[in-house]
């Protein structure tokens, strides 16, 4: 059924940027330790998204680094101007190199090496074109004697500063002001802010100036986004960015969370991407959450490794799986780790459903791989599999536990199974006790399942685990190599 709280774009997809080319609406997300980086989604209704491909894809726009959590790319800003596409963000890896700007004609890529703006230390950049045809690079800055939003104007072709940076607005006086977005509408230069931190306090907040010299003024209606305080299935709502349609009215996408279980309630898929529209009411924004109700979406797929490129779903912490990964015909996907790589060897997907059922099959035969389903690399419940037995094992922070081991079926090739559920064990207030409930199992020859066990999900959120990303499910290569011959995921129980 068709609601406002269903996401446009499910699964670990926050911080989104949004610009209109024509009919068409391009959508980017922070990727933060997953290479490739920055996803590229397209819509012709901000309904319907289809993924077109990652913007940072080559080790001369993302070097590889070692995949801790919380690391890696933060919120971009996308943008369409003079017959080019134009992406800035925040590689953390490098903060004191400044934002790094990239661009390219298609949205699909391929997008340029980047250039980097000394002097901008600070995350969540911004671009936006003056009346003039000035770039204007807009962020939330850490430096000393320059902390809050600040915006100075740039070339964003060679990085180069052109003016000293200046603040802007600080925001309304909630948490961690950031994720600024600045649009000329009308007479108007309107300054949108993230506000009160991504979690429960997350809010839209906006001020207005004439000129970008300011003073800007709150809106008198502050915020213009907030589920906190709310029982709404959605929260941490916040993180906005406005976009003007081809019939001139206008909608915003922002990110938001859809905690389950027993309070405090837990999210697992991360920060998904959200759609609502837009009025403008006495010279201001304000937001419409019912304009825009999501139809659920198939998520399934199949991937056989028959193409000769792996699909741009595939992603991995700290390296391009290109790295680590080669065809040896269709169906024949080995996985090999490479001399002085210091990140894991993992090739994931975005979990994207709240209830789901993936199956592997891999050859084992001159190594041991694990079939996953994590958080962080602290946090993670998984299926490892060598040429002799299956071994079930979850891990939650320092306690890592082998919870059952099974011989394994005869033959070079094993077939695993993850599925999450929804969870029917009863918790305070009438909740389930937990979000969803996770089964790993081993699938027979004869497609019989043998469950090795079935654990709490709650151990694989972003409350309990922390950070800012979402579930992740896929392989790892534990030791030797393997050879993937498919994977399946399904957005039904199996």
């Amino acid at each position: 059924m068709a609601t406002p709280a269903t996401p446009a774009v499910t699964g670990f997809h926050p911080d989104p940027s949004v610009c209109r080319l024509g009919d068409a609406y391009y959508l980017a997300n922070s990727s933060f330790e997953y290479v490739p980086g920055v996803p590229v989604h397209r819509s012709t209704d901000l309904l319907t998204w289809t993924h077109i491909g990652n913007v940072l894809t080559r080790p001369s726009q993302l070097a590889p680094h070692t995949g801790s959590a919380g690391s890696g790319i933060y919120a971009p800003t996308l943008r369409h101007h003079d017959g080019r596409f134009w992406l800035v963000t925040t590689n953390i890896h490098e903060i004191r190199r400044g934002h790094l700007i990239v661009s390219s004609e298609h949205p699909e890529g391929p997008w340029t090496d980047p250039v980097h703006v000394a002097g901008t230390i600070g995350i969540d950049p911004d671009l936006a074109w003056d009346e003039a045809g000035v770039c204007h690079l807009t962020w939330a800055s850490f430096l000393p004697g320059l902390h809050g939003i600040a915006s100075v104007p740039i070339d964003p072709m060679t990085g180069a500063m052109l003016a000293e940076p200046r603040l802007l607005w600080n925001g309304t006086g909630l948490a961690a002001p950031e994720g600024p977005h600045l649009y000329r509408v009308g007479e108007w230069w309107y300054l949108l802010l993230a506000e009160g931190g991504t979690e429960r306090g997350h809010a839209v907040t906006v001020a207005r100036a004439r000129t970008l010299d300011g003073p800007f003024e709150a809106a008198p209606r502050n915020p213009i986004l907030t589920h906190r305080s709310t029982d709404h299935p959605v929260q941490n709502t916040g993180h906005g960015d406005l976009v003007e349609l081809a019939d001139g009215s206008w909608a915003m996408v922002y990110l938001g969370v859809r905690p389950r279980g027993t309070t405090p309630k837990f999210h697992v898929n991360g920060r998904e991407t959200f759609v609502a529209g837009v009025d403008w009411v006495d010279g201001w924004p304000v937001v419409d959450e019912q304009r825009f109700a999501v139809e659920p979406r198939e998520h399934s797929f199949t991937d056989r490794f028959e193409a000769p490129e792996l699909d741009p779903r595939w992603v991995a912490p700290g390296t391009n799986p290109t790295a680590f990964t080669r065809s040896e015909g269709r169906g024949r996907l080995v996985l090999e780790r490479q001399v002085r790589q210091e990140a894991p060897v993992m090739l994931l997907t975005r979990a994207r459903d709240t209830q789901w059922t993936a199956q592997v099959r891999m050859d084992t035969s001159a190594g041991t791989g694990r079939f996953l389903l994590r958080i962080d690399s602290d946090h993670w419940y998984g299926l490892t599999a060598d040429a002799d037995s299956v071994e079930a094992t979850v891990s939650i922070g320092p306690a890592v536990s082998s919870v059952a081991r099974t011989p394994r079926p005869a033959g070079n090739s094993v077939a695993l199974r993850i599925t999450v559920r929804d969870s029917d064990r009863p918790g305070a207030f009438g909740r389930p006790a937990e979000p969803d409930l996770v089964e790993l199992a081993v699938v027979d020859d004869d497609g019989t399942c043998g469950v090795l066990g079935t654990f709490d999900g709650r151990y694989l959120s972003t409350e309990v685990a922390g950070g800012f990303t979402g579930r992740m499910l896929g392989v790892e290569l534990v030791q030797g190599r393997i050879v993937l011959e498919e994977v399946a995921y399904s957005s039904r129980l199996g």
